[in-house]
């Protein structure tokens, strides 16, 4: 016991721990050479735009879920009344897609229900294009983020072996460590974008499809209306 008293008494032993506790991330990526700054650095652009297009699509997806709910009964008396321009006009002020499938309906009144129907599903493709805009990039990101931080460690670990035979196999295992612990970071650090970007990425479906579901039902609905007996 007194022995390692001594030691941890030691300032030389006390300063090495304390260099060892506070060893900070920072420290730790740009200990890692050129190739492990330059990977992180990939790394962290690639979690930038996948956390800007997560909160851009968040709030998209959020104004286009939003609708008065009187909005389809007011479509109904218009429509029912035969006050088509004040149903065009409802839809124009009310900035959703639901509102504007709507709008493409009223617009075709008069005309065969195919075409009504067909008319609206093809502005139900565009407006769900609109939702899903960069929605993909996400995806991407979750799948090529995982593996750039494996490509920044097997590099650290080519570079480590080399220096292991360039110096005839006599290379102190503390640099060794010291490489391979280093580039085991950009692991780290790939996986903890892949699996933002992958919740993100599911959570905008999730809340994607419940609009498309919206927009799905208030059809029908509109459909509905328009076989009505007047």
């Amino acid at each position: 016991m007194s022995m390692l008293q001594d030691l941890a008494q030691d300032p030389a032993v006390g300063e090495i721990l304390s260099e060892e506790k506070t060893l900070s991330v920072i420290d730790l990526i740009f200990s890692g050479g050129t190739g492990s700054i330059v990977i992180i650095s990939v790394l962290f652009l690639m979690l930038f735009v996948a956390l800007y297009i997560y909160f851009e699509r968040i709030f998209a997806i959020k104004a286009a879920s939003t609708i008065d709910k009187d909005f389809m009964n007011q479509i109904r008396d218009h429509v029912t009344n035969g006050k088509l321009e004040a149903a065009k006009l409802l839809c124009a002020q009310t900035d959703s897609p639901v509102a504007r499938l709507t709008e493409k309906g009223v617009s075709r009144i008069g005309k065969p229900l195919d075409d009504i129907n067909t008319a609206i599903e093809n502005a139900g493709t565009l407006e769900v294009y609109k939702l899903e805009r960069n929605v993909s990039v996400l995806a991407t990101v979750a799948g090529a983020a995982p593996m750039i931080g494996f490509l920044g460690t097997v590099i650290g670990m080519i570079l480590a072996f080399h220096e292991m035979a360039s110096s005839g196999g006599q290379a102190e295992m503390g640099s060794l460590a010291s490489g391979i612990y280093t580039a085991m970071t950009t692991t780290v650090a790939g996986l903890i974008v892949g699996i933002i970007a992958y919740i993100g990425y599911n959570h905008l479906v999730n809340r994607t499809d419940k609009v498309v579901h919206k927009m799905e039902a208030n059809a029908v609905e509109f459909l509905d209306l328009l076989n009505e007996p007047l």
